[in-house]
């Protein structure tokens, strides 16, 4: 999304406020003194410009620490069951400076939010401030697993992305295909084939052909509902 300099310091101004009046404590104290330098050019070069807003975004987020204290997260993005964790990682903070003690406390510390459920993505400072566009796919990547639409926004993602390998696979080969080939193709039980299949028929984007037995029955991308779907993400 472009966005001239005034846009952009008049939304991360109200959104920074925005979140200095909901907090308290230790919290509010870190907020009121303003984010990094690498936060803010995080915000500025990478998740703007990847979903044009900041809905969801939570700076220096307060987690439960491992030993029974408190951390703060650089950032927290909150969207449905999703936790995700985003960490900007400065070279001199995160490697010449830091002793043996922190580097592993710094890796318990992750093993422990990905424990308590949250999804942690890192980004260097180099990254983001070179690399702003491969930083934009990989967030855009993960969030979009989460985002199949409204009414799936629970689906678990190793479903989802059974249901995107059984579409990529009936667009090659180019014709119906049946079950048994898709449960041969993703190397999971007969049952779990059938669930898969049915989820992809509730939501259109396959349609079934033939009668009688399941193994009798093929199927089809439904190419309009898949084009209805991308327009709708875009």
């Amino acid at each position: 999304m472009a966005m001239d300099e005034k846009q952009y310091a008049s939304m991360y101004e109200i959104w920074l406020k925005q979140h200095v009046a909901e907090r308290a404590g230790e919290s509010k104290r870190r907020l009121a003194n303003g984010l990094g330098h690498g936060e803010q050019r995080f915000i500025e070069a990478v998740w703007i410009p990847a979903f044009g807003h900041l809905r969801g975004l939570h700076p220096e987020y307060e987690v439960a620490d491992f030993k029974d204290g408190t951390r703060f997260i650089d950032f927290a993005y909150l969207e449905g069951s999703l936790r995700l964790a985003i960490e900007i990682d400065g070279f001199s903070t995160h490697a010449s400076n830091i002793n043996r003690w922190q580097f592993s406390d710094s890796r318990m510390r992750q093993n422990h939010l990905v424990l308590d459920g949250w999804t942690v993505m890192r980004f260097s400072y180099d990254d983001v401030n070179e690399k702003p566009k491969t930083c934009i796919q990989q967030l855009q990547q993960l969030i979009g697993i989460w985002r199949m639409d409204k009414d799936q926004e629970e689906c678990a993602i190793v479903d989802y992305l059974l249901e995107c390998e059984v579409i990529r696979l009936a667009l090659h080969i180019g014709k119906p295909i049946k079950p048994i080939l898709v449960q041969q193709h993703l190397q999971i039980s007969k049952h779990r084939t059938k669930l898969v299949l049915s989820r992809l028929v509730a939501s259109e984007k396959l349609l079934q052909t033939g009668k009688g037995t399941q193994r009798k029955r093929v199927f089809v991308v439904n190419r309009s509902k898949l084009a209805q779907h991308f327009r709708y993400g875009r």
